[in-house]
Formats: structure tokens, sequence, C-alpha cells
């Protein structure tokens, strides 16, 4: 069994630390960007698994939403500046449902 150093441990930084020294402090604009781009990726990721899974192209999808497959492409890799409605088309296709959940960040 591999014993862990507790005082290495304790001297690296944590995921924060590192997001701030290379994106800046939470709410800074650059934060706030790098953010939306690791969620967008993140939503792309999970809607290409999908359409991997059920064995469809980007193009098949694509005529399913009236859309060209280089759209779909972009918004696998987070690339596309997507509005929710076409989201939501492109899951009802992998027969993905998504429910938003609506909360206030505002204290």
């Amino acid at each position: 069994m591999i014993k862990i150093d507790e005082n290495k441990l304790a001297a690296l930084p944590t995921a924060d630390e590192m997001l701030d020294s290379k994106y800046g402090s939470s709410g800074t604009a650059e934060r706030e960007e790098f953010n939306a781009k690791a969620i967008a990726w993140y939503y792309g990721t999970i809607l290409r698994e999908r359409r991997r899974e059920l064995k469809l192209t980007q193009r098949e999808v694509a005529e399913k939403i009236g859309r060209e497959q280089t759209y779909i492409a972009r918004v696998e890799k987070g690339k596309a500046d997507i509005q929710l409605s076409s989201f939501f088309r492109i899951a009802a296709v992998l027969g993905l449902q998504f429910i938003p959940t609506v909360a206030s960040v505002l204290k």
C-alpha cells in the first residue's frame, strides 16, 4: 500500500487556487468566460457521447433538427453559442430530457 506524505499533500494547491492563478478570481470577466466555456464543453460532451451510443452521425442529428452537420460538430466541441431551444431539440432527438432548475443567485 502506498503511504501518502501529508506534508506534500497539504502543500498542493487546490483547484480553485489553480483556476485563480490562471483565469482570475471568481467573478472576474476572465473567470466567467472560462466557466462558460467549461460548461459548453461539458454539455457538448454529454450530447456527443449519447449520439455515439445511439450510433447516429452528426449529419443525421443535424437533419432531424434542420441544421448543418458543422453546427452539431461545434456544439459537441463546446464552440457554438447555442440557444436553449436548440439544445433541447438536440437532446430530444437523442432521447435526453433536461429539466432546468431555476435558482436565485442574488443575495
